[in-house]
């Protein structure tokens, strides 16, 4: 593989103004390394879950204003789409990069895999390491770390998955950029790598495979 590693130039995408040359940039700079990335870890992530995984990388094409304030590549078991499946995702803020098992709104399943997190509710709170960090909307980079949850929180977070019809889930690692700088291209593989086998057991849960 021919991933370089992320570096400011990438981050500082999200700093240009206006949408066709910050959408420029994404297509030339940000966007052959999230190919990369899903070319790469798509393997990885079907061994783990026993699915066939998919890439999909975000194009934006509904944007006609606003420019992106992120971007991501992710994984699922459709060639077609994604928004309406759990799945993995690699992404972008200007801030940080995320890696994120998600289910968000467009998923039909949402109470299903709601009801089946809070029947194991026990089990993953135990098993989520506490710098992992849970988010309740993938369109804003908010988060809150695994460790700062009790118990009654987390069930909270998959009763309001089951309840509110826009409540999203997503739960993962995210890495400030001077980090993500830092550890170039072999620490971030291999820091993804390890974040998908924490959260591939969730993938399981939401799907019911055993």
């Amino acid at each position: 593989m021919d991933f370089k590693g992320f570096t400011q130039e990438d981050f500082d995408v999200f700093l240009i103004d206006g949408l066709e040359p910050r959408m420029e940039a994404l297509k030339g700079i940000i966007r052959p390394k999230l190919e990369e990335l899903g070319q790469y870890f798509a393997p990885t992530l079907s061994a783990l879950t026993g699915d066939e995984m998919f890439v999909h990388v975000a194009k934006h094409a509904r944007r006609t204003i606003n420019p992106p304030k992120d971007t991501w590549v992710a994984f699922a078991n459709n060639a077609r789409g994604y928004k309406m499946l759990p799945h993995f995702q690699i992404g972008l803020w200007q801030t940080h990069l995320f890696i994120w098992f998600a289910v968000i709104y467009e998923a039909p399943s949402k109470n299903t895999i709601a009801e089946r997190f809070l029947k194991k509710a026990n089990k993953i709170y135990k098993e989520i390491p506490n710098e992992f960090a849970w988010s309740l909307d993938h369109m804003k980079p908010d988060t809150v770390k695994h460790g700062d949850l009790s118990k009654t929180d987390l069930n909270g977070i998959f009763d309001r998955l089951k309840n509110v019809k826009k409540a999203e889930l997503l739960c993962g690692l995210t890495l400030d950029k001077e980090k993500v700088i830092e550890i170039g291209a072999e620490g971030l593989i291999q820091q993804i790598e390890k974040v998908f086998q924490t959260v591939a057991p969730l993938y399981k849960l939401a799907q019911d495979i055993k």
